[in-house]
């Protein structure tokens, strides 16, 4: 169980580092770069820079909210 657990935490900690480099290039060292290189073609137009950050965070918290209503709710049934 421990190598299992040890691979699961090795590839959410290389997703999650791979997540930050790709977005940390795109937003800080692509706008210094010139529009007609050929890195661009690999990232999305600087407008959704924002959009997918926004979008995650919304959606990260709906789901966290509606699980601790179901929380509260099996909660309340379980004391009456």
């Amino acid at each position: 169980m421990e190598l299992a657990d040890l691979a699961v935490g090795l590839l959410l900690s290389s997703i999650s580092l791979s997540i930050f480099t790709y977005y940390t290039f795109w937003v800080i060292i692509l706008p210094f770069v010139d529009s007609d290189h050929f890195i661009h073609k690999y990232f999305l137009p600087q407008d959704y820079a924002i959009l997918v950050p926004v979008f995650a965070g919304v959606t990260l918290l709906s789901l966290l909210s509606v699980f601790i209503g179901m929380v509260m709710l099996k909660s309340k049934k379980k004391k009456a």
